[in-house]
This record gives C-alpha cells, sequence and structure tokens, in this order.
C-alpha cells in the first residue's frame, strides 16, 4: 500500500479525478438557473387558439336534415410546444356533432373531436348545443334574376333578357323550412356594365316572405347566368343654336357643322328624340373666323360618343375707306367740274372674309364715272363705278355724282 501511495502515476491519476471533481461543483453553483431552465423547457406548456374551426355534421342524410348547428367553433389546444405546433400548424384534427342514432325533435348535443393525440388537452366553445331534427323534405323552385344598380347602367346601354342555367334548383330541408321559402334569387350587379354576360357563375340566395335569409341546403349551389349588353342608337339631325348679335362690323357667311348626329339610348327614348340642338353659342363673342366645340343639349337617357362638336364659323367683314378720288373716264379734251361731292371723293365700304380683309389695300380700290355720253355745258348725274379684288364686294357712297361737263 505505502508503494502505491509513493507512485507517481497514482498521484496523478488521483489528482486529476479531484479536478474534475472540483471543476463540476464550481460550474454547477455557478450556474444553478441552466439547469433548471433544460428542465423547464422540456415541459413547458402553451395554449393556442383557433376561432374558426368548421364544425362537421354527421348524420343520415338520406332521411334528416337538422338546424341549429353552427358553421364553426372555437377549439382551444393546450400541451407541449412540440406536440401542439404541427397540430395546429396542419390542423388534421376534425371537429363534429354526431346525429346518426338521435330520432326527430330536439336534443342537446356535445361536440366532439377527433384526431388530437391524448397529451394535448382540447377545449371547444361551445361544447354542447341544441338542435331540431327533422325529417329530410326536397322541392325544386324556379330561379330569379334580381338586377342592381340598374341607375348606375351607363346611359345609352340597354339589358336584355337574362337566361339562367338551370332554370331550376332542389332545395333541402325540412317541411317546415321549404314551406317558409318565398323567392330563390341570384343578382346581377350591372353597375358600369358596357359588355354582355356570358355564363357567368353565381350564387343562389334563399329568402322567406320577410327577406331573411334561409339556411337551406341548394343542389345545385350556385347558377350561370347570360345577359346582353347592347347600344341602341339612331341618327338625327344637328340644329345649331345661337344667341346674342355679331360685333358691327361682322356677318355670318356660313356656319358649318356636320347635319346629323348618332345618339345611343333605350330604344324606347330614341324614339321620342327628332333632334339634337347645341348648348346656345354666343355671337357676341366671335370675333374672327374658326371652329369653336360647343356642348351639346342632350335629353336625359340619351349619350353619344363626344358631348361636343366642332362648329366652323366664317365671317364677313365690313370696312369702310374714305376720300377715294374718282377716276374721270371718256373726257376727252372737255372739262369735267364735280359739283357733288365737290372734292371729287366718295367713301367706299368693302366687304369680304375676314380673314382677308387685313390684306386690302386703299390702292387697290378704283372708283370712277364715264361721261362720254353726258351733256356739255350742264349739272348731270353720273353712276359711280367701283373695281378691286374679285374677293371683294363694294358699295359707294354716295352711289352717283353730280358733275358739269364744259366744251
Amino acid at each position: 500500500m505505502d508503494k502505491l501511495f509513493q507512485s507517481k502515476w497514482f498521484i496523478r491519476v488521483i489528482s486529476l479525478v479531484l479536478a474534475i471533481t472540483l471543476y463540476l461543483f464550481v460550474t454547477v453553483e455557478t450556474n444553478p438557473g441552466q439547469n433548471e431552465s433544460r428542465i423547464e423547457t422540456t415541459s413547458s406548456k402553451e395554449t393556442e387558439v383557433i376561432d374558426e374551426v368548421p364544425l362537421e355534421i354527421k348524420i343520415d342524410a338520406e332521411n334528416y336534415v337538422v338546424s341549429g348547428v353552427p358553421e364553426h367553433v372555437k377549439v382551444s389546444l393546450e400541451g407541449k410546444t412540440s406536440v401542439l405546433t404541427p397540430i395546429v400548424r396542419q390542423q388534421s384534427f376534425t371537429v363534429f356533432v354526431d346525429l346518426r342514432e338521435l330520432e326527430e325533435g330536439s336534443h342537446t348535443v356535445e361536440v366532439e373531436y377527433d384526431n388530437i393525440p391524448k397529451e394535448v388537452n382540447a377545449y371547444i366553445e361551445p361544447k354542447t348545443i341544441d338542435v331540431q331534427i327533422e325529417k329530410r323534405a326536397m322541392q325544386e323552385f324556379s330561379v330569379d334574376v334580381d338586377i342592381t344598380n340598374l341607375d348606375k347602367l351607363p346611359v345609352g346601354y340597354e339589358l336584355g333578357e337574362p337566361s339562367v342555367d338551370p332554370e331550376t334548383v332542389t332545395i333541402v330541408s325540412s317541411q317546415e323550412v321549404i314551406d317558409q321559402i318565398a323567392m330563390v334569387k341570384v343578382f346581377v350587379d350591372v353597375t358600369d356594365l358596357r359588355e354582355s354576360i356570358r355564363n357567368k357563375e353565381l350564387p343562389i340566395i334563399v329568402y322567406d316572405a320577410q327577406g331573411n335569409d334561409l339556411n337551406v341546403r341548394v343542389e345545385p349551389s350556385s347558377v350561370t347566368v347570360s345577359m346582353d349588353v347592347d347600344r341602341p342608337s339612331t341618327k338625327v339631325p344637328l340644329d345649331v343654336k345661337t344667341k346674342g348679335k355679331l360685333p358691327d362690323k361682322f356677318e355670318i357667311d356660313k356656319m358649318e357643322a356636320v347635319e346629323e348626329i348618332e345618339i345611343f339610348g333605350r330604344r324606347d327614348v330614341l324614339d321620342e328624340v327628332k333632334e339634337i340642338s347645341t348648348e346656345e353659342i354666343d355671337l357676341s363673342e366671335i370675333e374672327s373666323s374658326g371652329a369653336i366645340e360647343v356642348p351639346l343639349n342632350l335629353p336625359e337617357g340619351i349619350a353619344v360618343n363626344d358631348e361636343k362638336i366642332k362648329v366652323d364659323i366664317t365671317l364677313k367683314e365690313s370696312k369702310v375707306f374714305k376720300e377715294i378720288p374718282i377716276e374721270i373716264k371718256g373726257e376727252g379734251d372737255q372739262k369735267v367740274v364735280f359739283k357733288h361731292p365737290e372734292d371729287g371723293t366718295i367713301s367706299v365700304t368693302a366687304i369680304g372674309l375676314d380673314t382677308l380683309m387685313e390684306e386690302l389695300e386703299e390702292s387697290e380700290i378704283i372708283a370712277s364715272i364715264d361721261v362720254t355720253n353726258t351733256d356739255s355745258d350742264k349739272e348731270s348725274r353720273v353712276n359711280i363705278s367701283i373695281e378691286g379684288p374679285k374677293d371683294f364686294k363694294f358699295d359707294a357712297e354716295p352711289k352717283k355724282v353730280t358733275v358739269e361737263v364744259n366744251e
């Protein structure tokens, strides 16, 4: 034994064992919470709540129907996180009421569940429900189409007669509920509808006489609806309206717009429209030739592709040129004396398109008289002739002059 204690290897082994023991002791004392945490994590529980879990009904559906069963129930699950997480994520469990062994009448039944592990606690709200079991009845009903938001159908569009496929459906419920059925409908919203509807699938809604929804089984639960959407049109004359007066120097040479306009609306409305007029054009605001856009005055229920129309207005302008000298033709060796007007000038009014008027020069206007056949030594009244550019008309004032021709 003494030799053993004196052995270097023995002493080394003993020292190593003591060192390890001391290390473990210090570690446990320094971090006591870590071990406790591991224990708590392994055994921790949590609760998950699922608000809307579908409630299944097990019943002899060939012979019975039931009322009073909610569509969903609330399920609370409590258990270890490792077990609970996949159950909640996959929702592989089912919740149901089993009515297969019950007869007609009122019953209070328990809501049951399946496929939930034993180590998970399940709490269902409500835990029990009151149900009414009745003999199964069935009846065929015609499906009506109800058009909604008809006032929001675009102006000018017209709806055809809707068709439903199938035209009838079978409703399954108790006879008491079937006797309450007043309407079996689908709804078509025509807000901003501009194209025909083709085979649109719509759910069926069943109402009692007070307009309350009835929770019944409908076979099939939806139908397809088709409906033509038309845009009837016709062409009518266009009447361009005006008001007021042009400035004094202008007159209208021509006012041009389309003779007819295409209008859209329901056929019964179109039949009442004989013409479409524009809003009144205020002539007092017209200062030159050109095209203007004028709003149309549309009757209620009538639409057009463009609510404004282009009107081309061409103006004639009158301009007075004063002191135009009168040229004398056929004078020869005779002397012509102007008696009236004494200065031998007149005023000439030129009338032409306003777009050309600013280019007309006074020098282009020639006033003249012909005294070839005028008696000598006496006063004579002679017509004045006016010549100028062909795009204008001219009016002299005065139209005649008084002259005296002397030998």
